[in-house]
């Protein structure tokens, strides 16, 4: 049986992508605060401890992201770019993941094929940015890219097998793109246990190639 560790598995994604799993027979493992704070390091540390005594696992998918709170919305113009906004997207988005990838990797098998992969999104792409806006998010996820490139790099030399990976599962009809479905086209808002599937079969076909990139749900590299 495969086992595998959901991150945020409380969310939307999270927890469609974890009923998934266990649907096709997987254990799975479902972390998300108070059990983990992808804020807090010694949580992730205190977290990754206690699942040490129940052996390797085959995959670590964290579903955890912020986009907005009622504190805090996408910016319009550089005007609205505010410090703690930005450190608040940049720890959840990008600096949460790898502390993540830092202190589990321990859980995984050097040896065996396995993935640890984490949302990204394709607004997180330099090269695909014409609209321009919403600064924290989009360079949050442009950082959680480069974050999971690098690391994906260093693990070949310990874990030969292991695929890093960012993965976009389109616009998902969840509390996070509520405010922002209006302009979405027809047929592109995708349910969550829709878009568990993209992301399962995305999953099941990743490859050593697909290492350090980001997919999007249909399976296609996105160009950083």
């Amino acid at each position: 049986m495969k086992k595998v560790i959901v991150i945020g598995a409380s969310g939307a994604i999270g927890k469609a992508v974890s009923d998934a799993w266990e649907n096709t027979g997987m254990s799975v493992v479902h972390l998300s605060r108070p059990q983990i704070d992808l804020m807090s390091e010694a949580s992730i540390i205190k977290a990754a401890e206690t699942l040490k005594t129940q052996g390797y696992f085959d995959l670590i998918f964290v579903a955890s992201g912020i986009l907005h709170t009622p504190d805090l919305q996408p910016e319009k113009t550089i005007k609205q770019v505010d410090p703690q906004h930005l450190h608040t997207l940049f720890q959840v988005n990008a600096i949460g993941p790898i502390l993540v990838l830092k202190h589990f990797a321990a859980l995984i098998n050097p040896n065996n094929r396995s993935v640890f992969a984490a949302l990204s999104a394709r607004v997180g792409s330099i090269s695909d940015n014409r609209l321009g806006g919403w600064y924290g998010y989009r360079a949050s996820k442009a950082a959680l890219n480069m974050l999971l490139k690098t690391a994906s790099i260093e693990y070949r030399r310990t874990h030969k097998s292991l695929i890093i990976a960012g993965l976009h599962p389109g616009t998902v009809d969840s509390r996070l793109s509520k405010p922002f479905q209006t302009y979405v086209p027809t047929g592109h808002l995708f349910t969550p246990e829709c878009a568990a599937q993209h992301l399962l079969q995305v999953i099941d076909g990743l490859s050593l190639e697909d290492s350090g990139h980001c997919l999007d749900w249909d399976g296609k590299k996105i160009d950083f």
